[in-house]
């Protein structure tokens, strides 16, 4: 094998790791899975009208990664919780979550596509009856999270570990609103990224190195 040869089979192998890691290769869940998860949940205290949506969601499964779409309005005098230091803020209460949240996410591939903060009030409301009673119009912050499929979301949300710190979200919210979106268009995967970044740098080193030779 050639220098030449090496130069691009290290980029490519590379890349083929970080694709088989990032992308779900286990399917859809199965039957099995879906029990196991369901029981998880009901012990973890999920009520059983929360169990049986995440079910059906389960059951649905194609296999495929999905964005969770989160609406967020911080709480401006977040209740007391045990385990959060007295008087924490909406923010320090979210950051306690996310200590259980980054690790979990993280090794499964899962992580932020886009946060931002709002610069003006929902601008179009249709269909909900009583939003001003709900305040649909006012939130804090707006967040992208790609899951790499259902079966990490449901890792995740099923280990017990996750109700304790899922109370530091409840309480620092006032109020929510997530759901999922299975993709149509998403130019910014880093799988296409990264193998454009690959393509063009080892390009550049093909061109220095070999097409001065000639």
């Amino acid at each position: 094998m050639n220098t030449r040869t090496i130069l691009w089979m290290i980029p490519l192998l590379l890349y083929l790791a970080f694709t088989w890691w990032y992308t779900n290769t286990e399917g859809p869940l199965t039957e099995a899975e879906i029990e196991h998860f369901s029981e998880g949940l009901t012990n973890a205290g999920f009520d059983p009208e929360r169990v049986e949506r995440l079910r059906t969601f389960m059951a649905n499964d194609t296999g495929r990664q999905f964005i969770m779409l989160n609406n967020i309005d911080l709480n401006e005098h977040p209740p007391v919780v045990e385990g959060a230091p007295e008087n924490a803020s909406a923010q320090e209460l979210m950051e306690l979550y996310m200590q259980y949240m980054w690790p979990a996410l993280l090794k499964r591939a899962c992580h932020p596509v886009y946060a931002g903060r709002p610069i003006f009030d929902s601008m179009d409301v249709v269909g909900i009856e009583n939003a001003e009673g709900f305040n649909v119009w006012e939130w804090d912050q707006g967040a992208l999270m790609r899951y790499r499929s259902r079966r990490d979301l449901m890792e995740i949300v099923a280990n017990p570990a996750f109700q304790g710190r899922h109370d530091f979200k409840t309480a620092a919210l006032t109020k929510t609103i997530a759901y999922p979106l299975e993709n149509l268009i998403y130019l910014s995967d880093p799988r296409l990224l990264l193998a454009l970044m690959l393509f063009a740098l080892t390009s550049l080193l093909d061109l220095a190195l070999f097409r001065r030779v000639r």
